[in-house]
C-alpha cells in the first residue's frame, strides 16, 4: 500500500513544495513545529532511512543539506534536523527553522495563506 508520502509524490495529494529533483521530493509540514518545517522525501517508498538504497540515501542527505542551507539564508534561522521514523513508514527528514520557543511535538497553527507565503519563500526555482 502506498504511504501518504508516494501519494503526495504522485500527485494524488496537494502539498507544498519546494524542492524536487529525480530522487527526492521535499514539501512543508502540514503540522509544523516551527514555520517552514519541511519535509525531505526520498521518491522510492522504504520504511526506514537506513534501508534505503545508498544512492538514495546520498540523495537524500544532499538534497536535505542544500535545503536547510537555502532555508537559513532565507529564514534567517537555525535549522533542526530530525529523523524520528515512526509517524509515517516512508523515510524522511524533518528539517525546522529553529526558533526559542521551539519544543519537540508542539504544533503551529497556520493558515493556508501563510503556508502558501512560507512556501513561496523557500521555493527553489
Amino acid at each position: 500500500m502506498s504511504s501518504v508520502f508516494s501519494k503526495i509524490i504522485a500527485g494524488e495529494i496537494p502539498c507544498y513544495k519546494i524542492y524536487e529533483d529525480d530522487k527526492v521530493m521535499a514539501f512543508l509540514d502540514i503540522h509544523p513545529e516551527t514555520p517552514g518545517h519541511t519535509l525531505v522525501v526520498p521518491k522510492v517508498e522504504i520504511d526506514k532511512i537506513y534501508e534505503l538504497p545508498e544512492e538514495d540515501y546520498v540523495a537524500l542527505w544532499a538534497a536535505a543539506k542544500k535545503i536547510a542551507a537555502n532555508m537559513e539564508r532565507v529564514l534567517g534561522a537555525r535549522t533542526l534536523f530530525k529523523v524520528i521514523g515512526t509517524d509515517v513508514p516512508h523515510a524522511h527528514i524533518h528539517l525546522m527553522p529553529y526558533d526559542e520557543t521551539w519544543e519537540h511535538g508542539r504544533v503551529v497553527e497556520m493558515s493556508e495563506e501563510e503556508m502558501r507565503k512560507m512556501a513561496d519563500k523557500l521555493k527553489f526555482a
